[in-house]
């Protein structure tokens, strides 16, 4: 009997020891929960509750109107400008990512030499990553203006007529993604080159043992070991394209005639220049939905196909 007493007494020390610790724990991570809940979990339940409202920011008041902003939204007016926005930001989205990883991988596979030459050249090609999109697309407000720009006067001088870049509604998007391009290909670029770095060397000396060519031995090994970044590359580009506003919010305003207003412009829109948080809102949320669907959808289906043998 004691010696079952004494056996108890070290468990329940460590059990002690254990709870003490986790306490411990849980206070230093705490703060920043406490961060998260209010600048974060709470603002989103907010958006949630202000969908169900006719808040308009013009009013002192407002009540709860159950799920007539929703019915706007999906039956209503708002329903062809959702359908819109949703084709616009889908399309820049596919641009960017276009740009982003079938850019950055062949640039990657340009500047994989360690050499002085190619190493400045592939600061040259990822500098614009560190230019504030608000400078940046100032600039090319300029560069792409129609009569002063300096994109048509070289355009000029090979016999092609001025291309109204900004104010044309079939250029209007494709001129935002020319500015995208400019800064985010050389990310991708960076990424891809780190990636190569760590593929080892082996598959390749054994793959030309065997006799393959270059083309087989980049699309046999090179894109099999990339894939890991590959996806890194696809779900982070893909959400922050999403989210494109600024260089929009510059560029073109949402025009011409709307060719250009992305989901989030059209939230911005709806909040700051309608004053109708509740649109604004019930967009908010449908485009979460969105989001979280599309990323869990990407997880789940790249599982089959991504290896991380290097």
């Amino acid at each position: 009997m004691d010696a079952d007493v004494r056996k108890q007494k070290p468990e329940r020390k460590k059990n002690r020891t254990y709870a003490i610790s986790s306490v411990k724990d849980f206070t230093c991570v705490l703060p920043a929960l406490i961060l998260l809940a209010i600048f974060t979990y709470y603002p989103i339940v907010e958006v949630i509750r202000i969908s169900f409202t006719d808040w308009n920011l013009i009013n002192d008041s407002y009540q709860y109107v159950g799920f007539k902003n929703w019915e706007w939204l999906f039956s209503g007016s708002g329903t062809k400008y959702l359908l819109n926005s949703l084709k616009i930001t889908a399309l820049y989205s596919l641009g960017e990512i276009v740009i982003t990883l079938g850019g950055g991988l062949l640039f990657a596979l340009l500047f994989n030499q360690i050499t002085k030459t190619f190493s400045v050249l592939r600061a040259v090609v990822f500098m614009p990553r560190y230019v504030a999109m608000s400078s940046a697309a100032v600039v090319f407000i300029w560069i792409l203006n129609t009569d002063s720009g300096i994109l048509n006067y070289f355009l000029g001088t090979i016999g092609i007529d001025k291309v109204d870049w900004l104010g044309n509604k079939n250029t209007a998007l494709i001129s935002v993604l020319i500015l995208t391009g400019w800064r985010a290909i050389g990310y991708g670029m960076m990424i891809y080159l780190s990636a190569m770095l760590s593929i080892s060397k082996d598959y390749y000396e054994a793959a030309a043992l065997d006799g393959a060519n270059s083309f087989k031995r980049f699309w046999k090994i090179t894109i099999p070991m990339l894939s890991p970044t590959t996806l890194f590359l696809l779900v982070t580009t893909f959400i922050s394209s999403m989210k494109v506003f600024q260089s929009v919010d510059i560029l073109t305003g949402g025009g011409p005639y709307r060719s250009t207003e992305v989901i989030v412009y059209m939230i911005y829109k709806y909040a700051m220049q309608d004053f109708r948080m509740d649109r604004a809102s019930v967009v908010a949320v449908f485009f979460f939905f969105i989001l979280l669907v599309v990323t869990a959808l990407t997880m789940k289906i790249s599982k089959k196909s991504v290896t991380y043998d290097s």
